[in-house]
């Protein structure tokens, strides 16, 4: 009897023990199925959450960051941020933290992935002592500060016809090979800012260097922090890119810093938004972009702008919209035109003319004009839009020799003065710019009203 009772209480204490180290152990899913982008996980604990990472371990020793993207029946389907090569059904997934960066002073003059890794080989770069996470909520708008003072961008075309103000943002129009490298690398070089944070969404890989060392220059990158992810990155790595800029200049504002942010582009985002979403197995709707994409957009673009009331940083965002086959009326376009405070036009038949920047300022207009405008200059502007429109409807008859000089003093004038006008928005690379010295340069080419 009292060895019985002795092994029952051996046998009612071993229990505990066993339960014990069970505790400590880590629950982790399979991988059920694989197909094009996406990867199918089941078993993860505790259940997974849209938007939650994990990583996925593949044969000899591969290991694969991957975001879940949907949810069925039990069933966690994953996009990848990397090529899932060397994956098999049955592979070990375990769930992670969220993506997060630790941006700091130091970041400047760096190149750096989307996960805030550098590509410029330069040796790693230093950690901040506070994370961010890519993804994050704008300010309240009702807490949101106001538009700061008009700023300088530098480039005369965009000082006198789309005037920006601090904290504003703007899109850039254009087809390929219309000059948007070449307009970026002047505002990062010349506008009035203490950070310019640069995100390059599926950039050509053979491209980047140049941009850097021949576009941006020492002096440009000294106050830069460019994020690239080339085209032939995964597309949640494209998507990522944007996040992460976004992020970086997030940092700086918060900081009372005046940041200046360029995206290029907006629709290689949407482009690499359709791939996710079509591989999650969302419908295709607007010219096959899912629904999730016009959902997505103005998520990202309102987080640029002015911070919470009392915070003196602010974020004036230039995005670059790529119209395929100058088409500007495609959903990307049309659906960023509608969320941001204007829009700039850049034209192929301009910049094939020799004008460059290749501007068309006649169909480009900053919304926030009227309130950062001295009425003198608004009165330059006004006049100085009058004589390039009349002079674009009469130039065809002009050159044809339908119009003769002297039938209409208007005409007269917005022959002998759009040329000169003209040679005011020309500006070399190298050239700075002011919003001042842009009027004062209209108004002394234009002379004064007749």
């Amino acid at each position: 009897m009292i060895q019985t009772s002795t092994s029952s209480r051996s046998e009612d204490a071993e229990p505990k023990k066993i339960f014990h180290h069970i505790n400590g152990l880590s629950a982790y899913g399979r991988v059920s199925g694989i197909q094009g982008l996406c990867l199918d996980v089941v078993g993860l604990h505790p259940p997974p959450t849209i938007g939650g990472c994990i990583i996925v371990r593949g044969s000899s020793h591969k290991i694969i960051q991957a975001e879940i993207v949907a949810l069925r029946a039990g069933r966690a389907t994953a996009v990848g941020r990397q090529e899932l090569d060397g994956l098999s059904v049955g592979g070990r997934a375990e769930a992670e933290g969220p993506v997060s960066l630790y941006p700091c002073d130091a970041w400047l003059g760096r190149v750096l992935d989307p996960l805030g890794r550098p590509v410029d080989g330069r040796g790693p770069v230093p950690r901040g002592p506070v994370g961010r996470l890519l993804r994050a909520a704008p300010p309240e708008a009702g807490t949101r500060a106001r538009l700061g003072p008009r700023i300088d961008l530098g480039v005369r075309a965009l000082d006198a016809f789309a005037t920006c103000r601090r904290g504003q943002r703007l899109g850039l129009f254009a087809a390929s090979g219309v000059g948007k490298s070449s307009l970026m690398s002047m505002l990062a070089r010349h506008a009035d800012c203490d950070v310019a944070v640069i995100g390059l969404v599926g950039e050509r890989g053979r491209e980047l260097r140049e941009f850097i060392e021949d576009d941006l220059g020492p002096e440009g990158l000294a106050r830069c922090v460019v994020v690239c992810a080339t085209s032939d990155s995964a597309p949640l790595m494209r998507r990522d890119a944007a996040l992460a800029a976004m992020s970086v200049a997030e940092h700086f504002r918060d900081r009372g810093k005046r940041v200046l942010l360029m995206m290029d582009s907006v629709t290689r985002f949407a482009m690499a938004l359709r791939e996710i979403g079509l591989s999650a197995g969302e419908p295709p709707a607007t010219r096959g972009f899912p629904p999730s994409v016009f959902a997505e957009l103005p998520r990202l673009l309102e987080r640029a702008g002015p911070g919470a009331e009392g915070c003196a940083g602010s974020i004036t965002g230039l995005f670059t919209v790529l119209v395929e086959g100058d088409d500007h009326d495609e959903p990307i376009a049309d659906a960023v035109r509608g969320i941001l405070d204007g829009h700039v036009v850049l034209d192929r038949r301009i910049g094939e003319g020799g004008r460059y920047p290749a501007v068309d300022v006649l169909r480009s207009l900053s919304r926030t004009v009227p309130g950062c405008l001295e009425p003198a200059e608004q009165a330059i502007l006004a006049r100085a839009r009058r004589i390039l429109a009349l002079h674009r409807d009469m130039v065809d008859m002009v050159r044809l020799g339908a119009y003769r000089a002297g039938s209409d003093p208007a005409v007269d004038e917005a022959v002998r003065l759009a040329p000169l006008i003209e040679e005011v928005l020309r500006q070399g690379k190298d050239e700075a710019g002011s919003v001042a010295g842009a009027f004062a340069a209209l108004a002394v080419a234009m002379g004064p009203p007749a």
